[in-house]
């Protein structure tokens, strides 16, 4: 299992356990992890499960592709370290990954 942390606006973490091969916004929806709303499903269709990747990872995380570029444009408060948690999958080297969620989500 990998470990995730996320950071709620409101400065509350929640550290949970995932499974490889799931995705960063999955486990938010199954930990209720508020701010993460994830309307599409993950589908990479809407921009509600938008997250902040902290610094010290966003280079094992990668860029985000094409498709996700064009949905962060709905997002709220875009910032480099910006991506969207559906688009993100869990694997072992992203144990101990940290992402922050916005104030608000689109």
């Amino acid at each position: 299992m990998t470990k995730l942390t996320y950071i709620a606006h409101d400065g509350t973490r929640f550290d949970v356990e995932a499974e490889n091969g799931s995705t960063v916004m999955e486990n938010a929806i199954r930990n209720a992890v508020p701010g993460i709303e994830a309307e599409c499903g993950g589908a990479c269709a809407c921009a509600t499960c938008h997250v902040y990747v902290d610094e010290a990872w966003t280079a094992e995380v990668g860029e985000p592709e094409a498709m996700e570029e064009d949905m962060l444009d709905f997002a709220y408060d875009v910032r480099p370290n910006s991506r969207l948690s559906c688009q993100i999958k869990v694997r072992d080297a992203l144990d101990g990954l940290v992402v922050s969620v916005p104030e608000r989500q689109g």
